[in-house]
């Protein structure tokens, strides 16, 4: 199979770096063009990034050229973009203006009634929304995932959509990864837990309604399950841990939910696809991040700790890897799903 070149705007920063370790081993994509800010421009990618990742850097990325983070003939026509959201709205814009197919990691466009907002396993029908992007003058199009705490809810929530879903409360605990580097100073996390994270309650109570939706007459419909989230941040490096309670229409069995977890389809013949996306784990003391949090690859969320909660039906522990599941990972899983219905 010839590869396809793309781009990654954002390329020095961590989702960036991710971006770049998880495309350089990838079977269909093939990273042939950088983009980044003004002062990283012009330079050679190995002197343009601080490299944070556990695995090298590879030489033939090392050596390529950062480029502007504008529209640019050089740039291939699929970009993935890791991009700040305090710049991400005019530039991503700018790129689909431009005919590009951008498949991005920002919030700004997430909550567009015509963006896709998507996790594959749980909604790839709403792919369907690219067909009414035209309206809006564009050559290309947007696809959007969703914030990193939000993927993790939402995997853990869709298998138990058939049980009448209707309450959820979630309480965060939240890698440092998740606020890039240098984030947050370690005088401020080491011993401590910080309980805000700005504008992440809202994004996993509107995000996750979009997500669960059904696709209909063209547009999404909202799930109509009722969210409360409370948001923080732990010193822990990688994986953000999610405490869930639920509450369904007929309460269903323990059985009923873990036989739900377990067969959850797994989408066969992508290649960051894992199999199965969902693990249920019956130690009383998982998941944990540093046993499982790169379970699958990092693309497995991990669940355990099912047991009655006296307020809503049923409460568990949830558990993904917020810079791979949560972020570049389902980003690249989004676009082989769209490279599988023939939309690259």
């Amino acid at each position: 199979m010839t590869q396809i070149n793309v781009g990654i705007l954002g390329a020095t920063g961590m989702v960036g770096q991710q971006f770049i370790a998880l495309l350089s081993r990838h079977a269909w994509f093939k990273v042939a063009w950088l983009g980044a800010s003004e002062r990283s421009a012009g330079k050679k990618y190995r002197d343009a990034a601080a490299w944070r990742l556990p695995v090298a850097l590879p030489d033939e990325i090392a050596n390529l050229e950062v480029q502007p983070a504008t529209p640019a003939a050089s740039a291939p026509q699929l970009v993935f973009s890791g991009l700040d959201s305090s710049v991400a709205g005019e530039i991503e814009g700018a790129f689909a203006q431009a005919g590009h197919t951008i498949v991005s990691n920002s919030r700004n466009y997430r909550m567009e009634a015509d963006v896709p907002l998507m996790i594959p396993e749980v909604n790839g029908e709403h792919l369907s929304l690219l067909k009414t992007q035209a309206s809006r003058g564009w050559k290309g199009r947007i696809v959007t995932n969703p914030n990193c705490s939000t993927v993790v809810l939402a995997m853990a929530l869709a298998p138990l959509r058939q049980f009448g879903l209707n309450k959820v409360t979630i309480t965060t605990l939240q890698a440092i990864s998740g606020a890039g580097y240098p984030g947050v100073a370690s005088w401020d996390i080491l011993g401590n837990v910080i309980p805000f994270i700005d504008g992440e309650e809202h994004k996993i109570e509107t995000e996750t309604k979009k997500i669960l939706g059904c696709f209909a007459n063209g547009k999404v419909e909202p799930h109509p399950v009722v969210i409360s989230a409370s948001t923080t941040r732990v010193a822990v490096q990688n994986g953000h841990t999610e405490s869930i309670s639920v509450g369904f229409d007929h309460k269903p069995s323990e059985d009923d939910l873990i036989n739900a977890w377990s067969s959850f389809k797994a989408l066969e013949g992508l290649p960051t696809a894992p199999a199965p996306p969902v693990v249920y784990l019956r130690e009383r003391n998982r998941p944990q991040p540093a046993l499982d949090v790169d379970r699958g690859d990092g693309m497995t969320v991990t669940i355990g700790r099912l047991r009655p909660c006296p307020i809503l039906d049923y409460k568990f522990i949830a558990l993904g890897h917020n810079t791979i599941r949560g972020a570049a990972g389902v980003a690249i899983l989004n676009a082989e799903l769209m490279h599988r219905e023939g939309l690259l």
